[in-house]
């Protein structure tokens, strides 16, 4: 067995795991990412993953399995850039264990991120979201769960991977009301709850009927749902939403865009980008400064206290085609 083995199974259990207590799903993503590392160099080079070498994953193999992530596996930006932080990852705690290999290891680290466009922000308008709010038949017990666990979304903006970890013990219903969660960077956050969502929630526990450390949207069975199951659900009742109301359909909507939704309805309401972020549980306040470039109507507001006061509100518009003649030259 070469170094590279044991010092990858180290860097899961001591680095990982034993070090950084990190959560289930950054050491989920991180297998992911060197599982597909290791079947590419295995297809590549012909070694099996175990006798693999540090020295054979140079900066070249590196740079060509991130081009067949792009090219062959249609791989977004993003997603290649995750992987190759997950890449960078590993060769760091290689660099401390195995300075024998430096050279060839700071080229790997120097593998830069790509840049790529960012597209805007998809989130729902009201009548949107109360298109699909009301697509759940609420009288059966997946429905009225259903119809609660969105309107939870979009009013808290959970991750995905928050939603599915919350059991009953981290709704609290009295003075205060808010749901608790343990977020990236196993942050602790509670968010209020509207008076809305509270009702809905006191109605679902009592239903629920289950134990503290029991989750608090479930399947029939009492098992946790899992992310699958909650965009499956979700997709079943946009494709409700959509007869009702037609603009769904221009959007790709997922779970995450319900989080969208959660933020930009905090935006239009006058709240400050940092309430936001504290609210979203974002690390840093560049994170939340995308709904900013979202929202058209502050944009126009922007521009409108730029205008003189003695003007009239409105864009200018010519009085007469001759007189926008010259204005034009």
């Amino acid at each position: 067995m070469t170094a590279l083995a044991p010092s990858l199974q180290a860097f899961f259990t001591d680095r990982l795991i034993g070090q950084r207590a990190a959560s289930p799903n950054t050491i989920a993503a991180y297998r992911h990412s060197l599982r597909l590392l290791l079947a590419f160099a295995h297809e590549r080079l012909g070694t099996p993953p175990s006798a693999l070498d540090i020295a054979q994953l140079d900066s070249k193999l590196i740079a060509a399995f991130l081009e067949h992530l792009e090219g062959e596996r249609r791989n977004t930006v993003a997603t290649r850039n995750n992987r190759l932080s997950a890449i960078h990852s590993l060769f760091g705690y290689l660099a401390l264990q195995h300075p024998e290999h430096a050279a060839s290891i700071q080229r790997v680290l120097a593998i830069p991120h790509k840049r790529a466009a960012t597209a805007p922000v998809t989130y729902l308008t009201e009548p949107e979201v109360d298109a699909l709010l009301a697509a759940p038949d609420t009288t059966s017990w997946i429905g009225r769960r259903d119809h609660t666990m969105l309107a939870l979304t979009i009013q808290s903006g959970l991750r995905i991977s928050e939603l599915v970890a919350l059991t009953c013990q981290d709704v609290t219903l009295a003075t205060g009301a808010n749901v608790h969660v343990l977020g990236k960077g196993r942050k602790h956050r509670h968010t209020p709850l509207t008076k809305a969502t509270k009702t809905l929630l006191r109605a679902w526990l009592a239903e629920r009927a289950g134990l503290a450390t029991e989750p608090l949207f479930a399947t029939r069975t009492g098992t946790p749902l899992s992310r699958d199951a909650v965009e499956r659900r979700l997709n079943i009742h946009l494709d409700a939403a959509r007869s009702r109301c037609p603009s769904l359909a221009a959007k790709t909507i997922t779970t995450h865009t319900l989080r969208h939704t959660a933020a930009m309805r905090l935006l239009l309401a006058g709240n400050d980008i940092a309430i936001i972020a504290l609210w979203l549980g974002h690390e840093q306040i560049t994170t939340t400064q995308i709904y900013l470039h979202a929202d058209m109507t502050h944009k126009q507001q922007a521009v409108d206290r730029t205008r003189p006061l003695t003007t009239r509100p409105g864009p200018y518009k010519p009085t007469d085609t001759l007189l926008a003649f010259l204005e034009a030259l």
